[in-house]
């Protein structure tokens, strides 16, 4: 038996617990970067390495080695009689989910069984963020309820990964006028994801927006800003690392949007250590008179889109709750 967990805080708690079969934390976050879907596998996991070693200052070689490993394991399915798969509601675990959904749905499974267990609460914890919390008990509690992949979930990953993975938004926003029950948790997720696109309003999506907010309500220091973040936010499911590179990138920009105070490398120690300004810019950003698109231009992937020049190709319009195309 394998089991395939988002990240190594969970794979951690079910290595202690007397669950069957091997355990392998996904290390990954297709949620951020490119993610598009017309590579060959080599080609992509090339393009996530280079991604993944820019942005959190690990060395490339580490990077593509480590990618290679989880994706030679996953090739050793037919040596599992079930492979389990352990995710979220949030958009950052439901990326995930569908990527690998979608990776089995072109294999030939053969005797082995797929299975999957997504939850999006726990009794007891009131604010549930994700399997991280749980601990061995708890964790091994999920066990004995999940449920065997059907083939409707995996034609629905399929279709929702080409979707996200496609270099226009087309396909993303036909795909959220049908049905997307058989994966309970997509929806939210999916129309989370399109409200990461600049909004018509200041150039900005939700995650910057909301940091900007925070950040005039009181959490300059990130240590506090973070878990405000979680709590109004909880759908994104971002670490730590994703936040601060969302905010630092306004920092960094040649009309900055946000000051930032520490400049720490991305060690979390250091992190939270750090804290982060309204620029003038960033206050007008805040009242919708300043762009932040037209202020500096942009370059920046939402899965298989890249969104690059003086002007955003797709916009988030809050007014309509649409994704429009700039024109």
């Amino acid at each position: 038996m394998l089991h395939i967990h988002n990240g190594d805080s969970t794979a951690a708690t079910a290595k202690r617990t007397t669950l069957p079969g091997e355990h392998l934390a996904w290390r990954e976050a297709l949620a951020c970067g490119p993610a598009p879907g017309h590579l060959p596998e080599p080609d992509f996991l090339k393009l996530r390495a280079a991604h993944l070693s820019q942005s959190y200052a690990v060395p490339l070689e580490k990077c593509a080695t480590e990618l290679s490993t989880q994706h030679e394991a996953l090739r050793r399915f037919p040596d599992h009689e079930e492979v389990v798969l352990w995710f979220e509601y949030d958009l950052f675990c439901q990326i995930h989910l569908i990527y690998l959904l979608n990776w089995f749905a072109q294999r030939e499974l053969g005797e082995t069984k797929l299975s999957l267990i997504c939850i999006g609460d726990f009794p007891g914890i009131e604010i549930f963020h994700g399997l991280g919390q749980l601990n061995e008990a708890q964790l091994m509690s999920l066990f004995p309820d999940r449920k065997e992949v059907t083939a409707e979930q995996m034609d629905l990953a399929v279709d929702a990964w080409h979707a996200y993975s496609a270099p226009d938004a087309l396909a993303l926003i036909n795909l959220l006028k049908t049905d997307l029950s058989a994966l309970p948790f997509l929806e939210t997720a999916l129309r989370k994801h399109l409200q990461r696109f600049p909004s018509t309003r200041n150039g900005l999506g939700r995650i910057e927006n909301a940091g900007l907010e925070l950040i005039a309500n009181g959490h300059q220091k990130f240590k506090s800003l973070f878990p405000a973040f979680l709590r109004h936010e909880r759908d994104y499911g971002f670490g730590d690392a994703q936040i601060y590179l969302e905010l630092k990138r306004l920092a960094n920009a040649p009309n900055p949007f946000l000051k930032n105070g520490g400049n720490p490398t991305l060690d979390p120690a250091r992190i939270f250590l750090s804290s982060f300004e309204l620029t003038e810019h960033g206050a007008a950003a805040l009242d919708g008179k300043e762009d932040f698109v037209i202020k500096n231009g942009i370059d920046e992937w939402l899965g298989g889109i890249h969104l690059k020049g003086r002007e955003a190709a797709w916009r988030w319009d809050e007014d309509t709750q649409q994704l429009l195309v700039s024109l």
